[in-house]
């Protein structure tokens, strides 16, 4: 999602041209209490900036968030009403943004963070491996989910190449944009709703996995390094189709952008995790942070920023605003993280991997 805080991203895209960016990680800078901070920083390098309202109490706690780059406008809204709640009197937040994988390894190397939000479990149960979130994280309700979404297609409005569904993308003549899996965790998302969505047909995996060889060496003309880069990318005019979370598309529709959304048959439901680090020197206000944004309220921001809700009662409120795909599908279809992760993003032995290397696209650890 593109803000007035982020810098514009630099659009460098050429036809049939790879690419990804290094993401350095960028630590939050704390702000004094009562000040706001400048943000700035574009969507794939993580980005500082300070949030919430003025302190009513002794309190005076001031949280890292560290997340993925998408859900900024998002958080911004939810760090805002909940320091205005009786749970968060007095607390304010710096916030770090970039690709969901990046900013897993930069806490991981050592960036501050009270609280941390990603796009996909792999990059929670790395903190959790070297103890730095609790491997309990995830022992409540939600399951550890802040909130949902599905992924979709993307494309021009009045759909000039007509989209309908995923057999589309790999037609000749179908420039499609989709981020960089070595970095992205919305990448790792789309590939595996691909890859799903083929089982979902009848074919087999070997089929499947020859489906994401054509599309991403015949097909993908662009890999940006998160997706709200590759967002920027498609709005300023590259590409038919971009590969997308939901979320990202509504909040592009509602911002203008000439594109309207496919909801292909076969997709897959996208859950993204959130806790609070073991080290936190605020643990009771960022667990009360992360338990109100469970809430009633909290779930409702959600929804309204384009996210789907995770606890029922609210889900229930918003249903008629997210379409249910006939052959919707979770990453247990697939086997669960641990399985796909090691068979398609190893980084020596991945199928995905294999492939973006053959195609000379830059390839990180994950």
């Amino acid at each position: 999602m593109r803000t007035g805080c982020q810098a514009v991203h630099r659009l460098r895209a050429r036809a049939g041209v790879f690419r990804s960016r290094a993401l350095p990680a960028a630590t939050a800078s704390l702000a004094l209490a009562g000040a706001v901070a400048g943000c700035g920083g574009s969507s794939d390098v993580a980005s500082g900036s300070s949030s919430g309202g003025a302190s009513k109490s002794s309190s005076g706690a001031q949280l890292a968030l560290v997340a993925y780059s998408t859900p900024k406008k998002a958080y911004d809204a939810l760090t805002t009403a909940f320091a205005k709640s009786s749970a968060g009197e007095g607390v304010t937040f710096t916030e770090s943004f970039g690709a969901s994988g990046s900013q897993s390894r930069a806490v991981d190397s050592g960036q501050p963070a009270d609280v941390v939000a990603f796009s996909t479990t792999p990059d929670m149960t790395r903190l959790v491996k070297d103890k730095i979130v609790s491997s309990s994280w995830a022992a409540n309700p939600e399951k550890g989910m802040s909130s949902d979404s599905v992924v979709v297609l993307a494309v021009r409005r009045g759909n000039p190449k007509h989209i309908t569904g995923w057999d589309d993308l790999v037609k000749p003549g179908v420039d499609v944009v989709t981020p960089n899996p070595s970095t992205s965790g919305s990448a790792r998302w789309n590939i595996l709703a691909g890859y799903g969505a083929q089982l979902k047909e009848g074919k087999s995996p070997a089929e499947a996995l020859a489906y994401l060889r054509t599309l991403l060496t015949k097909n993908v003309s662009v890999q940006d390094a998160s997706a709200n880069a590759a967002l920027q990318t498609f709005t300023g005019g590259k590409g038919d189709v971009l590969l997308d979370y939901e979320s990202d598309a509504l909040a592009a529709q509602k911002a203008g952008d000439a594109i309207q959304i496919v909801y292909p048959k076969q997709t897959l439901l996208i859950e993204t995790p959130i806790a609070v680090t073991a080290k936190s020197s605020h643990a009771k206000q960022a667990h009360a942070f992360v338990s109100w944004q469970w809430s009633t309220a909290g779930q409702t921001i959600w929804a309204e920023q384009g996210y789907r809700p995770v606890v029922a009662s609210v889900a229930k409120q918003f249903a008629s605003k997210f379409p249910t795909p006939p052959e919707l599908f979770t990453i247990k279809y697939l086997g669960g993280w641990t399985k796909v992760k090691t068979e398609f993003f190893d980084p020596s032995t991945g199928s995905i991997t294999k492939i973006e290397q053959a195609a000379g696209v830059p390839t990180a650890s994950s």
